[in-house]
């Protein structure tokens, strides 16, 4: 008998708290994952701007692993991250994400275009020396850039 009445609790407690568990709105997860990625392109591309700007020694064997990492990076299909209606207008408090990514889709498709030139160029030449880093480094900058300028609200002070 206490063993049918612990496994009933133990259920009851179960079946009560695994919703709050669930998510409420898929499409957080989906924000979460493309700021996420957009992390790692970040963590990455961080130390090469260190690097050509003089801040962090240049070292070959790191310049090259990140813009490498970079380039893994534009391999993942992360469209299923980025669904209609999952901007700042529905989701303020979640992403920076402007409407206009979905309402100008060819501008968007243009920046893509431009960084992945930047980040082959790169990956091709970053461990080849500090020249060819600072020779690569500013197109990767632009194609940021321009897509942040356009397609992500400033940040909240």
């Amino acid at each position: 008998m206490k063993l049918t009445k612990l496994f009933f609790f133990a259920f009851l407690g179960l079946s009560v708290s695994l919703p709050g568990f669930a998510d409420k709105d898929p499409n957080l997860k989906l924000i979460e994952a493309r700021k996420g990625e957009m992390q790692l392109r970040s963590f990455n591309a961080g130390p090469l701007f260190g690097m050509a700007k003089g801040k962090i020694e240049y070292n070959a064997e790191l310049a090259a692993s990140a813009a490498n990492n970079l380039k893994t990076l534009m391999a993942l299909d992360m469209g299923r991250a980025w669904p209609e209606g999952t901007g700042n207008d529905n989701y303020p408090d979640a992403t920076r994400a402007l409407p206009a990514i979905w309402s100008n889709y060819s501008d968007l498709v243009g920046y893509a275009e431009d960084y992945a030139k930047a980040v082959n160029d790169l990956a091709a030449n970053a461990g080849n020396g500090v020249d060819a880093l600072k020779a690569n480094i500013g197109a990767l900058g632009q194609s940021c850039k321009g897509c942040h300028d356009d397609m992500r609200a400033k940040k909240k002070k």
